[in-house]
């Protein structure tokens, strides 16, 4: 098993939930925590134990993103307008490789920020290859020519697991996906239950 299939992974079983509900998961199988002492592992959690639970489940989700990151998306998600959870929620999702993962252009979050590290992905025609990347209303982003043969792609495509949401437009013949508007918490198909309400609790000790 690769070092990023072992990441992935192990989030699942540390958080026990199959955060990404791929049928691989080895929850399916074993749904209880890692290592010698995981099956006794579980106990009631303290409201600090919830909050940091909610923080590392929504930061797995979208492939581990680091504390230096999430916390800058939090401040600005504090400093605008709006419910703060909602705002967080909407920068997470805005993110150029959230949006690849959104687009089925490939299976998982983690192979959406390789993709885009690569130099495989296109924003209204130049080439970006920054994974955090803020994607805006209307932009238009697209798989490079030569980048829509790879395997990586085509099985992706083919993935019954999950639909595009309707705040991505996608034409899979041409390979391209327009950002149609910021989505809210209730809009995000995510496979279990994120509490951006308990992060935000988190961050304003």
């Amino acid at each position: 098993m690769s070092k990023r299939h072992s990441v992935k992974y192990k989030i699942d079983r540390r958080l026990g939930e199959n955060i990404w509900g791929r049928p691989k998961s080895p929850l399916n199988a074993r749904a209880y925590g890692p290592g010698q002492h995981g099956q006794r592992r579980k106990g009631k959690l303290s409201d600090y134990g919830l909050q940091l639970r909610a923080k590392q489940k929504l930061k797995g989700y979208y492939g581990s993103v680091t504390e230096k990151a999430f916390k800058r998306l939090y401040t600005e998600a504090a400093r605008v307008k709006g419910d703060t959870g909602e705002n967080l929620i909407g920068l997470l999702e805005s993110r150029l490789d959230a949006i690849v993962y959104r687009a089925k252009f490939v299976p998982t979050v983690f192979a959406a920020r390789q993709f885009v590290s690569h130099g495989h992905v296109l924003v209204n025609g130049k080439r970006v290859n920054i994974p955090s990347y803020q994607v805006k209303v209307g932009d238009k982003i697209e798989v490079r020519e030569r980048s829509k043969q790879l395997t990586v792609v085509l099985e992706a495509v083919q993935l019954a697991e999950r639909d595009v949401p309707d705040y991505v437009e996608v034409d899979h013949n041409k390979m391209t996906a327009t950002y149609v508007r910021v989505p809210a918490l209730s809009d995000v198909p995510y496979p279990v239950q994120m509490e951006p309400n308990l992060v935000v609790e988190f961050y304003s000790r």
